[in-house]
C-alpha cells in the first residue's frame, strides 16, 4: 500500500440505478476487510456539504444487495456547483477526517469529483452507476443490465395486447444521448423497428418499414424509441405521423419512464457492483486517484476520470447490423 488511508467516504449521486446498493455494500465490506473506516454520506454531494453522514460497517449493509435504489439516497446539489459550495464540502471532509471519496454515479457526478480533486487535491474514485450505459471506459454500467431486463419484460407484455387489437405500439425507453437500451431491448424483444440517436432513420423510411411489415402479414408492430431519437420532436409526433399515413393501424404510445430505474438488480449487476466496489477501495489504498472503475473484456480496469467524462460511449455496430437484418 502506497498511502495510509484510514477513512473512505462513499456517496451515490445523480439518477439512481439498480445495483447501487450492491456497490455501497461492496465498498463498505472491502473497507472492513482492510480495517478502514467507511463513512456514507446521504444525498450525494449535498450530504457532504451539510455533514449528513453515518459510519458504516459490515452489519449496516446486511440485506441490501438485492434491493433497488440506494440506501444513501441521491440528489443533485446546486450548492456543490459553486466554488463556495465545494469549499464547504472540502472543509467538512477534512473535519470528519475523510482521506478519499468513492463516487457512485454518472458523468455529472464524476465531473464534480474531478473538480473537487483539481481544486483541493482530494483523492477520488468513480464507480459508474447509470442505466443508460453512456459512460466511456466500461462496457457495462451498474443498473444497465437490470434496466434491459425490465424493458424486455414490458415489451413482451405490450406485444400481447398489440397482437390482440391489431395495434402499433411506440415504446419509448430511456437513452437521451445513446441508444444502448433501445437497441439491445429492441433486438431481444423482436421489435419491428428501433429508433436511436446514433442513426437517423427518417420519417419516410420509418413509414416504408412499417408498410413492409404490414404487407408481410404482420397484424401488429412494436417500435422501440430511444428518448434521444432525432426523427421527430417526440414520440407523440411519431404517433400522429403514422396515424395520418397508415389509417389501418391503431397507434398507441407507452413511455416507460422511471420504471426502468426500479426493481431488484439482476445477478449480473450485483456481481458487477461487487467487483467494482472492491477495485475502487483497493485502488485508493494503492494511492491511485482520479480514476473510474470499469469493465473491459470481463476484466475490471481503471480509466482516468477525465477520459470517462469526455469520452463517448459507442453503439455496438455489429448489433446494429443484426437489428437491420432482424427487422427486415
Amino acid at each position: 500500500m502506497k498511502k495510509l488511508v484510514k477513512k473512505i467516504g462513499v456517496i451515490t449521486s445523480g439518477g439512481d440505478a439498480p445495483g447501487m446498493n450492491a456497490a455501497i455494500r461492496s465498498v463498505v465490506r472491502t473497507c472492513a476487510f482492510y480495517n478502514v473506516t467507511c463513512v456514507g454520506f446521504n444525498r450525494g454531494y449535498a450530504g457532504i456539504i451539510e455533514g449528513d453522514y453515518q459510519i458504516m460497517d459490515a452489519r449496516s449493509v446486511r440485506g441490501i444487495i438485492n434491493k433497488g435504489g440506494t440506501i444513501l439516497k441521491t440528489a443533485r446539489s446546486k450548492a456543490f456547483r459553486t466554488v463556495e459550495g465545494r469549499k464547504k464540502a472540502n472543509q467538512k471532509l477534512q473535519e470528519i477526517g475523510i482521506d478519499s471519496l468513492v463516487v457512485i454515479g454518472g458523468d455529472g457526478s464524476f465531473t464534480g469529483a474531478l473538480i473537487l480533486n483539481q481544486e483541493f487535491n482530494f483523492p477520488v474514485m468513480g464507480i459508474p452507476g447509470t442505466i443508460d450505459n453512456d459512460i466511456f471506459g466500461t462496457t457495462h454500467t451498474i443498473g444497465y443490465d437490470t434496466a434491459l431486463n425490465t424493458v424486455v419484460e414490458v415489451i413482451d407484455k405490450i406485444r400481447d395486447t398489440a397482437s390482440s387489437h391489431n395495434r402499433l405500439f411506440f415504446v419509448e425507453v430511456m437513452g437521451r444521448d445513446v441508444g444502448h437500451i433501445a437497441l439491445n431491448a429492441g433486438v431481444a424483444g423482436g421489435a419491428e423497428e428501433i429508433l436511436i440517436p446514433e442513426e437517423d432513420l427518417g420519417l419516410d423510411r420509418l413509414l416504408e418499414s412499417l408498410k413492409r411489415s404490414k404487407k408481410s402479414g404482420r397484424s401488429s408492430s412494436i417500435v422501440v424509441v430511444s428518448e434521444g431519437d432525432k426523427i421527430g420532436k417526440n414520440v407523440f409526433e411519431l404517433k400522429d405521423y403514422v396515424e395520418k399515413n397508415m389509417t389501418e393501424y391503431e397507434v398507441r404510445v407507452s413511455v416507460l419512464g422511471h420504471m426502468q430505474r426500479g426493481g431488484s438488480p439482476s445477478c449480473f449487476d450485483r456481481v458487477l457492483a461487487s467487483r467494482m466496489g472492491v477495485k475502487a477501495v483497493e485502488s485508493l489504498l494503492d494511492g491511485k486517484t482520479n480514476y473510474m472503475v470499469g469493465l473491459k473484456n470481463d476484466i475490471i480496469q481503471l480509466t482516468p476520470l477525465n477520459q470517462a467524462i469526455k469520452g463517448k460511449s459507442e453503439i455496438n455496430m455489429e448489433l446494429l447490423r443484426v437489428s437491420d437484418i432482424m427487422t427486415t
